[in-house]
């Protein structure tokens, strides 16, 4: 999804309205203006789910605090440690 999805979304969303709005012709057994409102409902769906979607995977990770502390011991046994503060 993302930015593909919205494009996508709205090629749907504009043929469902020339559907709709534009195509006078009936064909025998179903409508071309109901077909154009489900694409539109489809493609509006699909745009806002495409969006959240896009917009949490460009979320920045900027004010994250990460901290680790690390010990290491050598052969001998004496154990020295290490602690390391980072600001994303």
């Amino acid at each position: 999804m993302g930015l593909p999805g919205m494009v996508l979304s709205a090629i749907a969303t504009a043929a469902g309205a020339i559907m709709y709005w534009a195509v006078t012709y009936q064909g025998t057994g179903f409508r071309l203006s109901t077909v154009g409102v489900i694409l539109m409902i489809a493609g509006v769906v699909g745009f806002i789910a495409s969006s959240v979607v896009f917009g949490v995977s460009r979320r920045s990770v900027a004010g994250q605090h990460h901290t680790m502390v690390r010990e290491v011991v050598d052969p001998q046994g004496r154990a020295s440690s290490v602690h390391e503060e980072t600001n994303g």
